[in-house]
């Protein structure tokens, strides 16, 4: 009885934290209706900054937990809502995702380069660890703190929420802004006091877990992560329900981690519990009805022609048979995982930039892709197994996308993500194990010697413009309009007898299977692939390496591998800060994307367009009305040669 009473008590502890959590992005959400992906990273960053104060500069407990809580986060809160959220008004969900990963990232990455992830820092708990017996158990006051002031939030939030001005307001915000300044109220006073407030929710959660487990930027973050969980069971408006799920969860982690077997699979599956309920509250639940139309007012680049995507990769490979003689081998590695990377971004680009369907799982497919050339095609390097990489993640993608094809938005991220976090955690881990390699031969092509890294650049480059093209002109197709139709508007394409879930499902296969084929090609590059190359954080990077380069173009999909490119061939040569530069700086260029939401690729595309104008206009009876609605459900009836005319997506 012991043992269970321990565990128990274990698992309120860490699920009175993971309510905090919660109760953070609730508040955000009810009140500005976004996401806030960096929670954990907030959280993160004040454990670190509460540490630096006391541990660090010597100060006071309680002075460096009240400056943190108090006076640090609520600042960075003021900060957040000033500079990236205030300009997000009436964005969409994609972009208000965007925005937050981007934040994340940048968090991740100022925190490894600020205090270095090789060394150990010890956060003690508080009152020393001292605590008091319950039976045969001690439990320290710093877990009766973490109770506590759960409970004591938990009622601070209720009352200011029902029965004070300030709290009513709050929650009207996210309704109707311009009707709570008509009566008086003020939106942005509003919106800053539940940016504060969720910042410090943030950071009492963090500086409340740091000391229970231990003090590591990336772990710290993604144990946070876990509340999301909770604030998914609460529909992110329902506090008890949150805090509830919150402490339902945590003491079920804790229990699994007790009485599981203490090796094998099932001793793994106590550590992602949260992001399997997380993945199944997300397909159970009703989803909110679906949007009649959801007209952009970006207006995306227009559609490459068939010819000019020929003549444009014919281009790409001249030059890199003029350029690849004068690399290097590294350098030659490091050019072919660039377009390698280039090929993930396109499946995104079919899928999100496209579809609309945002995915944090791209990695995941990958090393599958990589785990399948591996086996199935063994040390020559078979073209089977790149037909097995293409099948398994084509097959496991559409396995995905089936229970969440209803999911759009913060939804289908949410339950992207938290697949990302399964894979990642408890079959990555599994069939690769923790530091272990994978061998994986480059694929062998007939008169083709691709153990020449030259030659292997060679095939990167040809396969990432072959993909390019393909996708192109699966867009140009009637299945590509009938992809962005349904996108801008699910309900009227239905209306009208489009398959909106078919389309979905079979977009997501595509997708899946094209980072299949980058799979096969990534762990052939250097020869082996490890678990770590596969984490869920990774595949952020790329969403947001994508986001940056240009979701909606085969131009901006080079750009943003490119991007990646640069930081490693930086990092021989800043050895200490470029593996953190690659979070910092791509965080700080998602961050930017508010602002250009098409990337640099779109404004390249855009100057193209200018030079080159469309020869032919849509007749009058189909363009009036329809300026600046491409890639509506309209589209669906263009002729291919009516849509290139008028510049859609």
């Amino acid at each position: 009885m012991t043992a269970f009473e321990g565990f128990l008590i274990t698992g309120l502890v860490i699920g009175s934290i993971y309510a905090l959590i919660a109760m953070g992005l609730v508040v955000t959400y009810t009140t500005t209706g976004i996401f806030n992906f960096s929670h954990g990273a907030i959280a993160m960053a004040a454990a670190y900054m509460y540490w630096q104060l006391w541990q660090g500069w010597g100060l006071n407990l309680w002075l460096s937990f009240f400056l943190v809580l108090m006076v640090i986060a609520p600042i960075f809160g003021l900060l957040i809502e000033f500079v990236l959220i205030r300009p997000l008004r009436d964005a969409s969900v994609d972009l208000t995702l965007v925005i937050t990963l981007g934040l994340l990232l940048a968090l991740v990455g100022i925190a490894n380069m600020k205090w270095s992830p090789t060394a150990t820092r010890v956060l003690p708990q508080l009152y020393n660890g001292n605590g008091f017996r319950v039976g045969a158990v001690l439990v320290t006051y710093h877990e009766l703190v973490t109770v506590v002031a759960l409970v004591a939030v938990a009622i601070v939030l209720r009352t200011l929420f029902t029965t004070t001005r300030i709290g009513i307001s709050m929650r009207a915000v996210v309704d109707n802004p311009d009707l709570l300044a008509m009566a008086g109220g003020r939106p942005i006073r509003v919106n800053q006091l539940s940016w504060m407030l969720s910042c410090s929710l943030a950071a009492l959660g963090g500086m409340l877990l740091a000391p229970i487990e231990q003090l590591n930027i990336l772990n710290l973050t993604l144990l946070v992560v876990d509340g999301y969980a909770a604030a998914i069971i609460g529909r992110l408006r329902n506090l008890p329900m949150a805090v509830g799920g919150a402490l339902v969860i945590a003491v079920g982690q804790s229990m699994a981690l007790g009485y599981l077997p203490t090796s094998g699979f099932l001793n793994r599956v106590q550590a992602i519990i949260p992001m399997i309920v997380l993945f199944v509250v997300l397909v159970l639940l009703p989803q909110d009805r679906l949007r009649t139309a959801s007209f952009s007012r970006v207006v995306a680049p227009r559609v490459a022609s068939l010819r000019s995507s020929l003549s444009v990769g014919a281009a790409l490979i001249v030059v890199c048979a003029i350029v690849g003689p004068l690399l290097s081998g590294p350098n030659l590695k490091t050019a072919s995982n660039g377009f390698i990377t280039g090929i993930m971004i396109l499946s995104l680009m079919l899928l999100t930039g496209y579809g609309g369907m945002v995915s944090l799982c791209v990695l995941s497919f990958v090393g599958l892709g990589s785990y399948a050339m591996s086996h199935a095609g063994g040390t020559s390097g078979s073209l089977l197994g790149v037909l097995a990489a293409v099948g398994l993640s084509a097959g496991v993608g559409a396995l995905v996308a089936l229970p969440t094809l209803r999911l759009r938005g913060l939804y289908l991220a949410l339950a992207t993500f938290s697949f990302a976090t399964v894979m990642d955690l408890a079959v990555f881990t599994q069939i690769l194990g923790t530091g272990g390699n994978l061998a994986v031969a480059r694929v062998h092509i007939p008169g083709v010697p691709t153990k020449s890294d030259q030659a292997f650049f060679m095939v990167s480059a040809v396969t990432f413009v072959l993909v390019a093209i393909g996708v192109l002109a699966l867009r140009r197709s009637s299945f590509g309009r009938r992809l962005v139709a349904t996108n801008d508007s699910p309900a009227a394409c239905a209306t009208l007898g489009v398959s909106v879930n078919g389309t979905k499902l079979i977009t997501f296969t595509i997708a899946a299977g094209l980072a299949g084929l980058a799979g096969s090609l990534f762990g052939a590059v250097p020869g082996t692939v490890s678990a770590n190359d596969f984490m869920a954080l990774g595949s952020l990077v790329i969403l947001l390496l994508a986001r940056v380069g240009g979701i909606n173009t085969a131009t901006g999909a080079l750009l943003g591998a490119s991007t990646l490119t640069a930081f490693q061939v930086a990092q021989p040569h800043l050895p200490t800060w470029a593996g953190q530069l690659q979070y910092t700086l791509t965080g700080l260029a998602a961050i930017s994307v508010g602002r250009t939401p098409n990337g640099f690729g779109g404004r390249i595309a855009k100057l193209v367009e200018r030079l080159h104008p469309a020869s032919e206009e849509l007749p009058e009876s189909l363009s009036k009305g329809t300026e600046g609605t491409e890639g509506t459900v309209g589209a669906v009836f263009f002729s291919e040669e009516q849509e290139f005319a008028h510049a859609g997506r």
